[in-house]
């Protein structure tokens, strides 16, 4: 069960979805759940596992969702007494006729970023290369097959060589958010201007993923928004749009702008605002 369990969250990870876990550390007593048990669910009410069921079961998937709920990482030790009427400070009492004690770990874990980079150029392969370097996973888009093949992106999850239309034929809601970014860095504007329509027509704002973001100037940013407005799409989704990308820090080369732009990314996913300092600006 254990592996079953553990392929299962795998799986879900993949397709980015977050997943909370309970895990039995030691159990006493007569309790359902034997140490090892495992029960594992997602974001989008999706369940896999068991720590034995009843009320300790009810009770762990009702402090799993808050855990997911509350969009924070990381996890916590807890243990319930299972006997009817329990108390104490030292274990959360859980009305049972079961009688004992069991101590479970519970934790929530985020899917690891997997960017699309859409447009396979000199900005792409710099990215590619810090996302290897940070065990990240990426994959490529390009109409060109040159700049989207094993050759040019030897650590791409997916190489997408097909045109925008094509690529786009096969993707909706749920496959798309497999990828936690999506950024447009293609050679031809008109190329990434029907990539934006593309995504913002299949995207669902309650998902959060991806992320997509734009390289580009203020001019060429404003052509885009006017066109998708044009098509029909929501502000909201629009200005839901990363442009310019990157963290102002004055990048100039592919290399730079990658630096610039995973950095971004870092400071999203932890809710870090670059811009406030560190602690010796709090120095008097």
């Amino acid at each position: 069960m254990t592996q079953r369990v553990l392929d299962w969250i795998g799986q879900r990870l993949s397709a980015g979805l977050r997943v909370a876990s309970a895990t039995v550390l030691s159990a006493k007593g007569s309790v359902p759940g034997k140490p090892g048990a495992k029960l594992a669910l997602t974001d989008v009410d999706d369940r896999y596992g068991t720590i034995g069921g009843a009320g300790l079961e009810m009770k762990v998937i009702e402090r799993l969702v808050e855990l997911l709920n509350s969009e924070v990482s990381g996890g916590e030790v807890i243990t319930y007494g299972l006997n009817k009427g329990a108390k104490g400070y030292e274990v959360t009492a859980l009305d049972s006729l079961c009688g004992g004690q069991v101590t479970l770990s519970l934790e929530v874990v985020e899917p690891m970023p997997h960017l699309l980079l859409m447009g396979g150029g000199h900005v792409a392969a710099a990215i590619a290369d810090v996302c290897t370097n940070m065990g990240w996973d990426h994959s490529v888009q390009d109409t060109r097959e040159t700049y989207a093949g094993a050759e040019a992106f030897p650590s791409a999850r997916e190489h997408h060589a097909n045109s925008v239309s094509e690529f786009f034929s096969d993707e909706d809601c749920d496959s798309i958010a497999r990828f936690s970014n999506i950024l447009l860095l293609g050679h031809d504007w008109s190329e990434d201007e029907e990539r934006l329509a593309s995504l913002l027509a299949i995207a669902d704002p309650q998902r959060g993923r991806p992320q997509i973001g734009v390289i580009g100037s203020r001019s060429k940013w404003q052509a885009y928004a006017a066109t998708c407005g044009e098509k029909g799409i929501e502000q909201s989704l629009i200005d839901s749009v990363q442009c310019p990308i990157g963290l102002a820090i004055g990048a100039e080369s592919p290399e730079e702008i990658a630096i610039a732009v995973v950095g971004q990314i870092i400071a999203d996913r932890k809710g870090v605002d670059p811009n406030n300092g560190s602690w010796r600006d709090t120095i008097s």
